[in-house]
């Protein structure tokens, strides 16, 4: 059976490695032939170029690659690509973690208004929510029996104590009940019932039909839960004031900057609102749990807001200075990450660049630590790692092909003796000539 005959018997996928296989022998017998002519006598004005033989001596875009995978350059070629060089050495990293925060509020300076008693409302003092309060302020009325029925008991205590001082001339006993009167101003207080409230009942000696409730602390309403005419029973709460004095900057960490920031790290912050006004806080604390769904991790910043321009919900750009280390170090740009690997070109000397796998470490300040890989003082490339790691990576390619080639597949190709391969002679060709 013939040589074609098999090849068509055979599967279509294995047709078509024979046919790639044999395109290859094809194409290395040709560039052998054309080398064999051109090296029997002077190469003439204006004919082509030979191909040097061998793996070493491919020209891949004008470089020349070795065995060992590296990759030998010129002078020129070093101008015309824009390759550039650095070095490994001991540095100083600064680490600074970047990233991105929101505007919260202190849960510190929250404070909620409830009632200590049942009963209705009759006036609303504070009746939208985001309004600024000052300690003290009113709030709301509230028309409540119980506190009708404290109002008459305190004034019964008080006209029964000046009863007493007015008819009582038993040596050693008080003149007065002032301790009725004491038990029935200290129940109205605890029901938060303004000094100034009880005293003017006590003046009037009229129980008052409304009590006003009165904000506790400074701040913003970012919560109203009370409508006028309500009902509302005891403990029920009526408002939230926030005290945005000073804020927190809920911080967003990566997984993997976890571990550089810590408690007491100072931070820098900017908000849209304040161009160019970075404002200085300090990590008050790192949440322990990771966010399943975005893998972040939370740190919580407290800077202070006396003008109030910080509002909570925005965005915010936050700058975390971690503390600084010595190590060895390679410039990041010097670094090519596949996905798999790290590689750096270091420099052989004599022009000749050769790809080295490195382990790094942190990286801060255009510099990553090296961990194994490199030793000081040796020289990497920084710039044109594509191209250098395109072309040591095609002369990996050539040669594995021209292995398996010479390997099994040439083996196999015992039928091809009597076949014409175009090329495989040229000795007795006349090579095209330049016409003078």
């Amino acid at each position: 059976m013939s040589l074609m005959d098999r090849v068509t018997d055979m599967p279509r996928g294995t047709r078509r490695a024979w046919a790639a296989a044999l395109a290859l022998v094809l194409a290395i017998g040709g560039t052998l032939a054309v080398r064999g002519a051109l090296d029997d006598g002077p190469t003439p004005r204006g004919q082509a170029r030979a191909m040097d033989d061998g793996p070493e001596g491919m020209d891949m875009g004008g470089m020349d690659m070795s065995d060992d995978g590296s990759v030998r350059l010129s002078a020129a070629q070093i101008r015309t690509f824009g390759i550039t060089f650095g070095s490994v050495e001991q540095r100083t990293i600064e680490n600074e973690v970047r990233t991105v925060g929101i505007v919260n509020f202190d849960e510190t300076r929250l404070t909620g208004v409830t009632t200590k008693f049942g009963g209705y409302v009759e006036r609303l003092y504070v009746d939208f929510t985001g309004k600024s309060v000052r300690a003290g302020e009113q709030l709301v009325e509230i028309y409540s029996p119980e506190l009708v029925a404290a109002q008459e008991e305190l004034l019964l205590a008080a006209r029964l104590e000046g009863s007493l001082s007015a008819t009582s001339s038993i040596p050693g006993v008080p003149s007065g009940s002032s301790d009725l009167v004491r038990a029935a101003r200290q129940r109205l207080r605890l029901w938060d019932i303004s000094s100034r409230q009880i005293d003017r009942i006590l003046e009037t000696g009229r129980a008052q039909r409304t009590l006003t409730l009165h904000a506790p602390v400074t701040g913003v309403v970012i919560e109203k839960n009370v409508l006028a005419g309500q009902a509302v029973q005891a403990g029920q709460p009526l408002y939230t004031i926030a005290d945005l004095s000073e804020v927190w900057i809920e911080a967003e960490l990566r997984e993997a900057d976890a571990g550089l920031v810590e408690v007491g790290d100072q931070a820098s912050v900017e908000v849209g609102a304040l161009p160019g006004r970075p404002i200085t806080g300090q990590v008050e604390y790192v949440y322990p749990t990771l966010q399943a769904q975005s893998r972040s991790l939370k740190a919580r910043v407290a800077v202070p807001n006396p003008d109030g321009w910080l509002k909570p919900g925005m965005y915010a750009t936050v700058r975390i200075a971690a503390p600084a280390r010595s190590a060895l170090t390679v410039p990041i740009s010097a670094v090519l990450d596949t996905g798999e690997r790290r590689l750096v070109f270091v420099d052989l000397g004599r022009g000749r660049v050769a790809p080295q796998e490195v382990e790094l470490g942190r990286a801060g300040g255009g510099y990553a630590e090296v961990l194994a890989g490199l030793e000081p003082g040796q020289r990497v490339v920084t710039s044109a790692h594509y191209l250098l790691d395109s072309e040591s990576n095609l002369g990996e390619t050539m040669r594995s092909m021209i292995g398996m080639t010479g390997s099994s597949d040439m083996e196999s190709m015992d039928g091809m003796e009597g076949m014409d391969m175009p090329g495989a002679d040229l000795r007795g060709m006349d090579m095209p000539r330049e016409e003078p």
